[in-house]
């Protein structure tokens, strides 16, 4: 068998393997509410055959999202849409593990859908004030959010304690703390969106230390079947700002904190910046944060490969692998992955007649 068609457990959870969909934003919410957009989408990622499916960054307060377009967990509607999508997802292959990504846009919100922009939002479409860390805008033509005060701060971990209890009420078995992508958490991680001069700015330990409350409140309310985990910056791919071995301490933290895994990526906290792309171009970073951690970790980003994605697992680069566009593009990517790694593909009874394998004993 295979490594990256091997099961393993995350926390108390069993992954039928180490293939994971990727969080991504489908900007098809409607007030943070999931639309029948999602009830195709994730359904269709749960027959990608994948170990486990997480569900994209989702707000934990309104002003938290990136767009209009963006789903949320902050009141009780949004809850029962993501409950009925999932009650129905569940039901496709019961042994998928779903999970859900939550995050806060922090200064990256009240943005427009990518499709229509993705700038800023103008007077005439109902923009929202937005908070960071500091009073530092993304861009130029951005606006300048405000700065958090420490009530502001406390309000925030809260809002993620409670989005993580619908979460849980919704079905997730997963929480995945969005620290990445330049979104609130990892505002408040680089010196480059970071100018604070009280207990969250300045040194490492201080810019961490919004991440590892919301951390330690989440773990504390989350049943111990449902596993924990952070999406990390590996690198700001800047020379001033958040690097590896910040990444590899926080990581080092969490661990000690009992969560269950890490995801690493990197970029996003400033615009115009150089990154040489390349396939698997964050493997490095995710292999460094997993050795100087002990953390389970998982790989992201331009893994499109069976064989690139079993040699990053077999190298020991990482313990998963995430698939984002790839599996986009290719919704049954964790089938053939499995055919071409010699494996038996996961799918649903209904579509057993679209396999190489196995109808009574004869190849079909």
């Amino acid at each position: 068998m295979s490594k990256l068609f091997e099961n393993m457990k995350l926390g108390r959870i069993d992954l039928a393997n180490r293939l994971v969909v990727a969080p991504m934003c489908q900007y098809s919410a409607q007030d943070g509410c999931a639309t029948d957009w999602h009830l195709q989408h994730l359904s269709n990622m749960a027959c990608s055959g994948a170990g486990s499916v997480i569900i994209e960054a989702t707000a934990v307060e309104r002003i938290g999202r990136i767009s209009h377009g963006c789903l949320g967990l902050y009141t009780a509607e949004t809850e029962l849409a993501l409950k009925k999508v999932l009650e129905f997802v569940k039901t496709i292959r019961p042994d998928v593990r779903i999970g859900i990504q939550l995050a806060h846009a922090g200064r990256k919100g009240s943005s427009q859908i990518p499709w229509r922009g993705g700038g800023t939002l103008p007077a005439d479409e109902d923009p929202w004030p937005t908070v960071s860390a500091s009073a530092l805008a993304f861009d130029n033509g951005w606006p300048i959010p405000q700065t958090l005060s420490l009530q502001g701060i406390a309000r925030i971990t809260a809002a993620f304690v409670t989005a993580a209890q619908r979460a849980v009420a919704a079905g997730a078995e997963i929480i995945e703390i969005h620290g990445a992508h330049g979104y609130l958490l990892h505002q408040f991680m680089s010196p480059l969106s970071n100018r604070r001069r009280d207990d969250y700015g300045g040194s490492l330990d201080n810019r961490i230390r919004l991440a590892l409350q919301v951390a330690e409140r989440v773990k504390a309310v989350l049943p111990p079947h449902v596993a924990l985990g952070m999406r990390l910056t590996g690198t700001d791919w800047h020379p001033d700002g958040w690097a590896i071995e910040d990444a590899c301490e926080l990581a080092k933290r969490l661990k000690a904190m009992a969560l269950d895994y890490v995801c690493v990526s990197s970029g996003g906290i400033v615009p115009h910046v150089r990154i040489d792309t390349f396939p698997g171009y964050q493997v490095e970073l995710a292999s460094k944060v997993r050795h100087a951690s002990g953390m389970t970790t998982r790989a992201v980003g331009m893994i499109t490969q069976p064989q690139q994605a079993e040699a990053i697992l077999q190298s020991g680069h990482a313990d998963l692998i995430a698939l984002a566009r790839a599996i986009l593009y290719n919704p049954r990517w964790g089938w053939h992955a499995a055919i071409a790694l010699g494996d038996q593909p996961g799918s649903p009874p209904q579509y057993a007649r679209a396999l190489p394998p196995v109808w009574k004993g004869k190849a079909v």
